[in-house]
């Protein structure tokens, strides 16, 4: 065999090493998600049985969209639908609207030891569980705590926030946007580290202000990545945050908080109805499934780029 074709078998055998290396390298977590991803899926056989803990998920017997049937005729099915979705719409929408305007704000403060400490301060919140956070905000928002305690020096009463069926999707929404817009704006950061500054330094020529130059240059720049994570974001619509929620309701406000991922729970796991809990949470994902589809879809069409 010529010196060539040896060089050549050597290098194929060299990337196929490094491909067996890297396959090992990706085994470990090809586990954990198989085991608990792929695997629970079976339990999805639930939605369509009458499940009796005693005859097992392959001896209980098949009802077919009996428990569809049976979600739909509920009386706050819809209500707990509709309260998904005006709570995670709302968090879609804050959480790209303030996130893009504080990091605006942030790229136009001066000093680097300010603006980093001021970045770490915001972003703590995130890292914080909602057990924990949940906590902070019934101190916050109770009838003796700051916010009301603020509002009596208006001649305003005390306000049950997490008690009232007018005021809870409003705390729910902008507690997150609270523990979450600082840690959303490091992306758009990274945007705004991107746009060339002889664009502001043209503008400057020109005669524009800071104002005109954020107007005409900061946000036309930033539009792409703002679309393409809303976008991508459209897939998670009906996640309107089970920890946060859970942590925070009560049954007063079963009306207006009460969410798909909490309702699952409730149904599925504290009344023992597995099966109906099952066909809720596999209508779940199947809506997810194609929103996350269609946001792609949509996100490649409008700024030609996607997650897969």
């Amino acid at each position: 065999m010529s010196t060539a074709k040896l060089k050549k078998a050597s290098a194929r055998h060299g990337e196929k090493r490094e491909r067996l290396i890297f396959h090992l390298m990706l085994l470990p977590g090809m586990i954990v998600l198989a085991l608990f991803v792929f695997v629970p899926l079976v339990g999805s056989l639930m939605a369509f049985q009458n499940y009796k803990i005693g005859l097992g998920l392959f001896g209980s017997p098949w009802v077919g969209l009996e428990n569809y049937r049976i979600i739909f005729t509920f009386p706050d099915s819809i209500q707990v639908f509709w309260n998904t979705l005006v709570i995670a719409f709302g968090k879609l929408v804050l959480n790209a609207v303030i996130p893009v305007a504080f990091s605006i704000l942030l790229n136009e403060l001066g000093g680097k030891i300010f603006k980093r400490a001021f970045q770490t301060v915001v972003y703590l919140p995130h890292f914080l569980s909602w057990v924990v956070l949940a906590t902070v905000v019934t101190n916050m928002f109770s009838l003796d705590g700051p916010i009301n305690s603020f509002l009596n020096l208006f001649g305003i009463g005390g306000i049950q926030f997490l008690a009232d069926n007018s005021w809870f999707r409003t705390v729910i929404i902008g507690t997150d946007v609270w523990k979450e817009f600082g840690y959303n704006s490091v992306i758009y950061l990274a945007a705004l580290l991107s746009i060339d500054p002889g664009l502001y330094e043209a503008a400057s020529i020109d005669g524009a202000g800071r104002f005109k130059q954020i107007m005409n240059i900061t946000l036309p720049s930033l539009m792409p990545t703002v679309v393409l994570m809303v976008a991508l974001s459209l897939g998670n619509i009906l996640n309107a945050g089970f920890d946060q929620v859970f942590n925070l309701y009560n049954p007063i406000v079963y009306e207006t908080g009460d969410i798909i991922d909490t309702y699952v729970y409730r149904i599925g796991m504290v009344e023992r109805q597995y099966s109906i809990g099952a066909a809720v949470g596999l209508f779940k994902s199947i809506i997810s499934f194609v929103l996350i589809l269609g946001s792609n879809k949509l996100a490649k069409k409008l700024t030609g780029s996607g997650i897969f």
